[in-house]
């Protein structure tokens, strides 16, 4: 690539430490990047025993794991650190300790290299997996859905960095609902893969689980309700929490079959919303990305859906939906734009996502 750039993406925002070097146009030119590198460090087995992710650990763990990760990216794109020209980091939203440890790392080198510094919105940055995996095609303007264990949004995206809000989730994620019903079911976690997996041999019919907002004209979501569901299905209550103690993780056929049932029902929501949102704004494309989006069931199901509606459907490999660091060449696109980061910026944690630009 002819008068390129390298630019040196650091992710911590919530349990995954990545690193990734990338290569493309020096601004103001504009393109899509190529990735030299993308590393990272999964915490999986810390967080195992908890059921879920401990903020206080993942930092702690972020802090071992950064440099060695910077290190070794910079080692498979077979440059230095005096060949990166930027540092991309994401800054929001997230894990406030867990974002902290990427931004001070990113601001060190940048402020000692005399590098710009591009903050990067880890939605946008999922959403921008897309356009990474299909380099050659026009990704945008589209409709964006990013599910993971703490996001479930639906945008309008003009853009790589123009991406309005339509609906989001007033409660749970559909990951993080994913983690509570694993852990309900005694089937481990992370919860979206052991969910997939169990419901394999399970019945999706064989539970009535609710599906919130599946008829209403909303483009939000709710998971809380359905969670709850798969409880008292699993104590052999109804709807009203009458009956029987926690009886423990049930046998394996019942887990199978409430996995099942709880799996569509997630789906069901997340391709309708989908093809409401295409409806309304009369867009052509979809684009899916976040942790979830690795679901083979969701990604079925929204291929069919896809194919209904007649819109081009932008899924990345399973290796760009989780979190990485190489998603965070969305950076190129705020170059190009202008957008570089303050020195004295900071991390905007939890849900807060502030107005897009």
């Amino acid at each position: 690539m002819t008068d390129s750039l390298l630019l040196l993406a650091i992710e911590t925002t919530c349990d995954e430490t990545g690193a990734a070097v990338l290569e493309g146009p020096r601004p103001p030119a504009e393109g899509v990047p190529v990735v030299r590198s993308s590393v990272v460090a999964s915490q999986v087995d810390l967080h195992d025993r908890f059921g879920g992710v401990v903020p206080e650990i993942a930092s702690r763990e972020h802090v071992r794991q950064l440099l060695p990760m910077i290190d070794e990216a910079l080692r498979r794109a077979g440059v230095g650190l005096d060949r990166i020209g930027a540092i991309a980091v994401a800054t929001r939203p997230g894990l406030v300790g867990s974002l902290v440890v990427g931004l001070t790392a990113a601001k060190a080198m940048a402020m000692a290299r005399g590098l710009p510094l591009v903050a990067v919105d880890h939605l946008e940055a999922h959403l921008y997996a897309c356009q990474l995996a299909y380099p050659d095609r026009e990704v945008y303007p589209s409709v964006g859905l990013v599910v993971s264990g703490g996001h479930t949004s639906l945008f309008r995206c003009r853009g790589p960095i123009e991406a309005e809000p339509l609906g989001g989730t007033i409660d749970d994620a559909a990951g993080e609902a994913f983690d509570k019903v694993a852990s309900l079911l005694g089937l481990g976690y992370p919860g979206g893969p052991v969910v997939e997996r169990a419901a394999r041999s399970g019945d999706p019919a064989a539970y009535d689980l609710p599906r919130a907002f599946l008829r209403d004209d909303r483009l939000d979501f709710s998971f809380s309700g359905l969670k709850t569901a798969v409880l008292y299905a699993l104590r052999g209550q109804d709807q009203r929490g009458r009956a029987g103690a926690d009886p423990g993780p049930p046998p394996p056929q019942v887990a199978a079959d409430l996995a099942a049932s709880f799996q569509e029902a997630v789906v069901d929501v997340l391709v309708a919303k989908c093809r409401q949102a295409l409806r309304r704004t009369g867009l052509r494309r979809l684009g899916i990305g976040g942790g979830v989006a690795a679901n083979g069931r969701l990604r079925e199901r929204v291929s069919a859906m896809a194919a209904e509606e007649g819109v081009e459907l932008f899924i990345p490999p399973l290796s760009l939906c989780t979190d990485n660091a190489a998603m965070l060449g969305v950076a190129f696109a705020k170059l190009a734009a202008g957008q570089v980061a303050d020195p004295e910026i900071d991390v905007t944690p939890g849900l807060v996502r502030p107005p897009t630009r």
